[in-house]
């Protein structure tokens, strides 16, 4: 049971008492109230009709929860992921407002779908090759910089359902939102005021009365006025209008190379950015709940959920952080709530489809703009910037490109990525070479710190700060020459190897070369304090038979009193082999 347990995570939640059933079916239920109307906002962020949404709310919720190991993560549409589906494939057909339904569901809605497969695929295969910290190369500071432009994005490309009028979409967002602007003389007044009210209600609602579910009593009372007033009479497309009855129709995605190839690059970014965002939530939860979390298995489950979403007519989906905040917070104990969650859409899309026929678009515009609002945090690119100059940076310009890209933020994000391995990169090509003196309590330091430490005529220590591998071995061993040099007294090279935390093919290259080139000047090199897997390098290769045993010590104090004696009478009165008694 253990062992398949491992494969199938829900078995986990057997036994289950009547007192967790419960909870999990209060909290799954409370979940769906909010999910139902986002969800359907997140749909036409996406570019496809409203219904989609209710869709990804149905299989994927609940294969996710089955499959993923957080026992709170509610899976579905999220606003940045559905803005990543518009930009992926806008470009590529066209622009959904200026499609007939028909068109949109012939189309461009097969396109998404064939999304949903390519990103459920490539989560799948990171979680079953165990790969999961592959997303650690989108750094938080990126996601950060991203977030906040998506968020911006999102919530002024909702300002023209707002005002009741068109919208163009062309290559620059900026120059779309600004021919929005130019029309706002053109408001639809009913339109607004059921925009601007549901805004200010559902800011209230939040801010006073924060339990109540703010969303649903929002769209139900916004549905019952339209529905009272007449309101679908008075603008064309101005609500939801009639929603296809029963389930999703299950059938196998369209395939087709050209499309496939050509939104590959834009499924790579949202699988890891939709399971970014899946993670994070998921172990922010997982820490006040003290579950534990396979990052590995939760990609899985995301895998699994956009694969079968992508055969009942869904478009990619990951978690969210604000209903899993609600599931957690109305008691959820196990995925089980998210099984009721996909049952109470499931009763929706059987029965409840024509009560949604009234919903004013407006009303889901401003759904979304509340829920993006959350998103945009620039506290957390100033504490980037604090934090450490490259990343700051990185976070700014991701923020940048992603505006300036806009509609295409996958290239946003991709410069961003870019830009935080460019730095990485170069900070490791140049890692701290500290040149050591003896300190008054024995101990080995910076002498750029402490410039008055004693230092010896015939040892020269320096503590090497990372990895040595092929982008920074040239800086090694210039920086190794060039001590020597200017210490021609030298005999002894100490190299401190505490830090060095890794050791590749080139750097045992450049490791090899200096101690023959020294040794044939007269200077021996010493190691100390090397690790495991360096020494394990070393005695895979000739190296360490080069260096010779006797030149390699556990300790820096080992090291230096084996030199004290090999120097002899020459190093009586040197205060860097003196070994001061430490406390």
């Amino acid at each position: 049971m253990m062992k398949l347990s491992k494969y199938l995570p829900f078995l986990n939640w057997f036994p289950m008492s009547s007192a967790t059933l419960r909870s999990d079916m209060v909290a799954g239920i409370t979940v769906a109230l909010v999910l139902i109307p986002q969800s359907m906002a997140y749909a036409q962020l996406a570019g496809l009709p409203a219904y989609y949404g209710l869709y990804i709310s149905f299989l994927p919720v609940m294969i996710a929860a089955l499959f993923g190991s957080s026992k709170q993560l509610a899976t579905g549409p999220v606003a940045v992921v559905s803005l990543l589906t518009a930009s992926a494939i806008i470009p590529l057909v066209g622009d959904p407002g200026k499609m007939s339904h028909e068109e949109i569901v012939t189309l461009y809605a097969p396109m998404a779908i064939l999304l949903t497969l390519l990103v459920g695929s490539f989560q799948l295969m990171l979680g079953l090759m165990r790969l999961g910290v592959i997303v650690n190369f989108l750094s938080h500071p990126v996601i950060v910089g991203f977030t906040n432009a998506a968020a911006l994005i999102i919530g002024l490309s909702q300002f023209n359902k707002i005002f009741g009028v068109s919208m163009s979409r062309s290559e620059s967002f900026v120059q779309d939102i600004w021919g929005v602007v130019m029309r706002i003389p053109d408001l639809h007044l009913p339109t607004f005021i059921f925009g601007v009210s549901a805004i200010v209600t559902l800011w209230a609602l939040k801010k006073y009365l924060p339990k109540v579910p703010g969303v649903l009593v929002v769209v139900v009372v916004s549905t019952t006025i339209s529905w009272l007033i007449g309101y679908a009479e008075m603008k064309t497309g101005a609500v939801i209008g009639k929603i296809p009855e029963g389930l999703p129709s299950l059938a196998m995605p369209s395939f087709n190379l050209d499309a496939m190839s050509s939104l590959l690059g834009s499924a790579v970014v949202i699988s890891l950015v939709g399971f970014m965002e899946a993670i994070s939530i998921a172990k922010a939860m997982a820490a006040k709940t003290k579950d534990r979390l396979d990052p590995n298995q939760e990609l899985i489950g995301q895998g699994i959920g956009n694969i079968v979403g992508s055969f009942s007519q869904a478009y990619p989906a990951s978690g969210s952080f604000s209903r899993s905040a609600v599931n957690l917070g109305a008691g959820a104990k196990t995925g089980m709530s998210s099984v009721f969650t996909g049952l109470v859409v499931l009763i929706t899309l059987l029965f409840l489809t024509p009560l949604l026929y009234h919903l004013p678009n407006a009303v889901l515009a401003a759904i979304i703009i509340m829920a993006v609002v959350g998103l945009i945090n620039f506290h957390s690119v100033r504490h980037a910037w604090q934090a450490c100059r490259h990343d700051g940076i990185a976070s700014v310009v991701t923020f940048v490109a992603t505006l300036g890209f806009a509609p295409h933020l996958d290239s946003g994000i991709m410069v961003g990525a870019g830009l935080a391995i460019g730095f990485y990169l170069y900070r490791t090509m140049k890692p701290r070479v500290a040149q050591l003196g003896r300190f008054s309590d024995g101990t080995l330091r910076d002498i750029k710190v402490y410039p008055k430490l004693p230092t010896s005529p015939y040892i020269i220590a320096l503590r090497f700060d990372g990895s040595l591998y092929f982008a920074n071995t040239a800086y090694f061993e210039d920086t190794i020459l060039e001590m020597v040099a200017l210490k021609p007294s030298a005999t002894h090279l100490l190299v401190v190897g505490d830090a060095i935390n890794d050791l590749d093919a080139s750097g045992e290259e450049v490791i090899h070369h200096v101690v023959k080139r020294l040794r044939q000047g007269g200077v021996t090199v010493v190691f100390s304090g090397l690790k495991r897997q360096v020494l394990q390098v070393m005695r895979n290769t000739s190296l360490y038979q080069l260096i010779g045993e006797e030149n390699i010590f556990a300790t820096e104090d080992q090291a230096i009193a084996a030199i004290h004696e090999r120097l002899g009478d020459d190093s009586k009165d040197d205060l860097f082999c003196l070994i001061p008694h430490r406390a």
